[in-house]
């Protein structure tokens, strides 16, 4: 519900402007007022009435606020929506965040990390290797046993994993890349290979990777 109390339009010089009434919503539908004790309509009547004990002179206009019963949210925001209120879609219009930007990614194997549209991706040490690992490697199919021999050459044999492993492994790699995760494709019967997109960008280290062949 909506009490609107005013005497002229505004004035039409903004300078000279100056506060000319108000709009009262009440969040309240007929069932809460009729449990209350107070029919909707008489309570919509004895808020003009007041208005007009307080001040004789005021101009009152009412209007109820007629939504769907399915609705959501408080009902103070349903009747703000359904009477369109002025400026509600400015102040949700700020309240929703910017569309994020697309940047690419970068594969920063001089930094050890990931970025994607402009923020560090969460990879963890393996993750990364694993990543450069097919990096390195653009554009060829990496079975599963040369990923093991080198991205775990050097860890102990129990925790070595084995190829069905591999393949949690690039799952979760996967993940973390988001919307970017198909720089990382399965080779059906081989493995995985790494392709670089048009928005991908690879920064090598200043020297060579040890790993670089």
């Amino acid at each position: 519900m909506s009490i609107i109390t005013s005497t002229a339009p505004h004035a039409a010089d903004p300078k000279s402007a100056h506060a000319r009434g108000f709009a009262l919503y009440v969040g309240i539908d007929e069932a809460k007022a009729a449990a209350a004790g107070v029919p909707l309509p008489e309570l919509v009547e004895r808020l003009r009435r007041l208005v007009g004990e307080l001040v004789p002179d005021a101009q009152t206009h009412a209007t109820v606020a007629i939504a769907p019963a399915a609705a959501g949210g408080r009902d103070i925001d349903v009747v703000r929506a359904a009477l369109h209120e002025p400026g509600l879609a400015r102040l949700r219009a700020e309240a929703e965040p910017a569309p994020r930007r697309r940047t690419g990614v970068v594969v920063d194997i001089s930094r050890k990390r990931v970025v994607l549209d402009g923020d560090a991706a969460p990879l963890t040490f393996t993750e990364f290797e694993l990543l450069q690992f097919l990096v390195l490697r653009e554009g060829r199919a990496v079975d599963r046993q040369e990923i093991i021999d080198g991205v775990w050459r050097d860890a102990p044999a129990e925790e070595v994993p084995n190829a069905r492993t591999i393949d949690v492994h690039v799952r979760r790699l996967r993940a973390k890349l988001g919307d970017y995760e198909d720089i990382v494709r399965t080779v059906r019967g081989t493995g995985y290979r790494f392709d670089r997109h048009a928005d991908v960008s690879i920064r090598l280290a200043a020297t060579p990777s040890p790993d670089l062949f």
